[in-house]
């Protein structure tokens, strides 16, 4: 991948993440290494992000109330891991995110298309 293009996916990723995790914790409940992991999954390989990333956007979405963690300690590990899950209100936010994001794709896709009009002069 190119400069130009990394620096491009990297905008887009900054406005998608929370979006994306809030979305794997409607999924199902996880921890910081693991849903850095998941998201690491993603085929193209621009969904990796560093825990730098990753957690001011976990502890600014627990601190509004979108998600809520415990302490769970594994089966194999003695030390606990901060455990975290999506609330009512979280649910909520991805939905309105979710919707928007399809209102984007579809707004980016129309002038993509050329299918936008030109007042000529």
């Amino acid at each position: 991948m190119g400069e130009n293009q990394e620096r491009f996916a990297r905008q887009i990723k900054k406005g998608v993440m929370e979006m994306l995790v809030l979305e794997l914790l409607a999924k199902e409940p996880g921890y910081g290494y693991e849903l850095l992991t998941r998201l690491g999954q993603a085929p193209g390989g621009t969904l990796q992000v560093k825990e730098g990333t990753l957690y001011p956007i976990l502890y600014r979405l627990e601190e509004e109330g979108m998600l809520k963690s415990d302490w769970q300690a594994g089966p194999s590990r003695a030390v606990p891991k901060k455990v975290y899950t999506i609330t009512p209100a979280g649910l909520s936010l991805l939905k309105e995110q979710k919707k928007a994001w399809q209102q984007f794709q579809q707004d980016v896709a129309f002038v993509l298309d050329g299918k936008e009009q030109t007042d000529e002069i």
